[in-house]
């Protein structure tokens, strides 16, 4: 049986992480609901949320893989260890004269936020679970979007130290100085 998972990194703050990472994936011939990948507490340190939909055997195969990769510092399945998971939306909604004040209550009800303002639209914003975004997409679709952006989701597990926690007096594995890539030997046109 399928579930969407979620598989939190931990990861080096250098150029191509994110490319082979997604590269190991799509080699597994999975498809990456979202990914969203943020700078933390620590320097030289990202975080890279990844959803993807498999079987827990799958799962665990492809983090075993995604825990090879040098710049990988940790990474852990978390969707089992019940997370407080968010994503952000912002809505370029068609507005009327006759419409905006109904469009201004749906963004109440759903604790939402206008953050620009014109003539012919109005842009908003909204966070929650994905239930709560994609909710907020279908009363407001009646409406007319003109454009949409969405982050995808962002995970932490509930509770005290979850499985990405760095304790400040143990070395972080990988976390060594790398030389740089070597840059290929192209023409200078």
């Amino acid at each position: 049986m399928t579930n969407k998972h979620i598989l939190v990194a931990l990861v080096q703050d250098r150029p191509g992480v994110l490319n082979r990472i997604a590269s190991t994936l799509r080699r597994r011939n999975f498809n990456i609901d979202s990914i969203a990948v943020g700078h933390i507490e620590l320097p030289n340190l990202s975080r890279m949320t990844i959803v993807v939909e498999a079987d827990d055997a799958k799962i665990e195969q492809v983090r075993k893989q995604l825990d090879r990769v040098v710049e990988v510092i940790r990474i852990s399945d978390i969707t089992y260890e019940n997370p407080v998971a968010r994503e952000m939306v912002m809505l370029k909604v068609k507005a009327t004269p006759s419409t905006r004040s109904e469009i201004i209550q749906v963004v109440d009800i759903f604790r939402a936020n206008i953050v620009d303002v014109s003539p012919d639209s109005l842009i908003i914003m909204a966070t929650g679970d994905q239930d709560k975004v994609d909710t907020l997409i279908e009363l407001l679709r009646g409406f007319g979007i003109r454009e949409m952006s969405r982050t995808g989701i962002i995970a932490l597990p509930r509770g005290g130290a979850g499985p990405l926690t760095i304790e400040e007096n143990k070395p972080l594995r990988h976390v060594v100085e790398h030389a740089p890539p070597e840059e290929e030997n192209l023409p200078n046109w």
